[in-house]
């Protein structure tokens, strides 16, 4: 077995999510590293948060706000977000993120209030 996996973002099945849609890579049982999803953000995400899991944003395309725990942030190409656990989070605008998970994602560390 190779000690690299390669994915083709733009050729993943779109999932519907909280956010939006995500095309979503590395989610195999052999990995538990991270997983990366390349998101189209909807006008108004729905807010969740994660009891385990890591994720950093990176705005790859338009303009907007990221709400986390309740304070509202402009965002805009190249923006970076570090959200830890239990962080409510959620995006506003139309926008493109790169989305690293870590551990990989898991849809059962999915929770809304």
């Amino acid at each position: 077995m190779a000690n690299y996996w390669i994915a083709q973002l733009d050729e993943a099945p779109g999932q519907p999510c909280p956010c939006g849609t995500a095309r979503r890579a590395f989610r195999i049982p052999e990995n538990r590293s991270a997983s990366v999803h390349l998101v189209d953000i909807q006008a108004d995400a729905r807010t969740h948060y994660h009891r385990t899991l890591t994720e950093v944003y990176v705005v790859l395309d338009g303009e907007g706000w990221i709400e986390l725990d309740g304070e509202e942030v402009a965002v805009r190409p190249l923006t970076a977000i570090l959200i830890r656990p239990g962080c409510r989070h959620r995006a506003r605008g139309r926008l493109k993120v790169l989305n690293f998970v870590l551990p990989p994602f898991d849809p059962a560390d999915e929770w809304f209030d």
